[in-house]
């Protein structure tokens, strides 16, 4: 188990770092001070889901098969394929030489504005429910206070 929670942590993250990249088109620069926020709390977390996964967290024979782990495997699942799905169209948005503002159409935008978000929200979430360690918990509410203030101020 441990294996396979830490396997959904670096995935989402190799894909965070060495796909979504080499997909976006040039946009707004990020500020330098959220990119130094940003990479420290992805620095301290890793550590913290790392550590936790490969040192502390000890599962009981069968908990790939506990009921906990498939629902909270499936929601981190179904989370990640929300987000790249999201993530996929919000670049697709505008035509290249396009400006202005656009509402996303079509996924999880026809349900709530901020689907990039709420898929990873959820994510994590089956995430920590699929752990159920303390330090999968933070991150999910971490996640959750994050996420949850930028997809309100975009949804405003």
């Amino acid at each position: 188990p441990n294996r396979v929670l830490l396997g959904c942590f670096v995935l989402h993250y190799a894909h965070r770092a060495l796909i979504f990249p080499l997909l976006i088109r040039a946009g707004k620069p990020t500020p330098f001070f959220t990119f130094v926020l940003a990479l420290l709390f992805c620095v301290f977390n890793g550590y913290l889901q790392g550590r936790s996964l490969t040192a502390y967290a000890v599962y009981p024979a069968g908990w790939l098969g506990d009921l906990r782990f498939i629902t909270g495997f499936l929601g981190w699942l179904i989370g990640m394929a929300i987000n790249i799905h999201s993530d996929h169209i919000l670049r697709n948005l505008r035509k290249p030489g396009e400006t202005g503002y656009k509402i996303p159409r079509g996924g999880m935008f026809e349900y709530v504005s901020g689907a990039n978000f709420f898929g990873e929200i959820l994510e994590w979430f089956g995430f920590a429910l699929a752990c159920c360690t303390t330090e999968s918990l933070a991150f999910a509410l971490c996640s959750l206070f994050i996420l949850g203030s930028r997809a309100r101020q975009h949804h405003k």
